[in-house]
């Protein structure tokens, strides 16, 4: 439980940070969250020293950037639908991909991380705030 209160706050703070900086009036800004969130398992197959992981990690990677692109280029919203999906994917990754790499207390900490800040990109998508 303590890893999901920790990625919960740290969504607070991770998005409370960007507005009182405007970093997140930046079409680019969450897209690259979202691009770095998904690389975080790239590295965890490194470390995991799995091949197979590694090549299944790098394609799923490489999805969720191209959702973060073209969320950037033409639709917002898109963004934080991706953000939320990759959430949503951290609780069930150990069902689809095998990662000796993946720390015990990710999924709980990455997976309310991201759907909580997935929900505030939303949010700030519909309702015109970023350029």
């Amino acid at each position: 439980m303590i890893p999901v209160l920790i990625g919960v706050l740290s969504a607070v703070a991770i998005a409370l940070l960007a507005r009182s900086t405007r970093f997140d009036q930046d079409r680019s800004f969450y897209p690259t969250v979202l691009i770095v969130i998904a690389a975080y398992y790239i590295l965890f197959a490194v470390m995991g020293g799995s091949r197979q992981a590694l090549v299944w990690e790098l394609v799923v990677a490489v999805a969720f950037s191209a959702v973060a692109i073209m969320g950037a280029l033409h639709l917002p919203l898109l963004v934080g639908v991706g953000i939320v999906a990759h959430g949503l994917f951290d609780f069930v990754h150990y069902t689809m991909i095998e990662d000796a790499g993946v720390p015990g207390w990710w999924p709980g900490f990455c997976g309310s991380l991201d759907v909580v800040l997935g929900l505030w990109v939303i949010s700030r998508s519909t309702s015109g705030s970023v350029r």
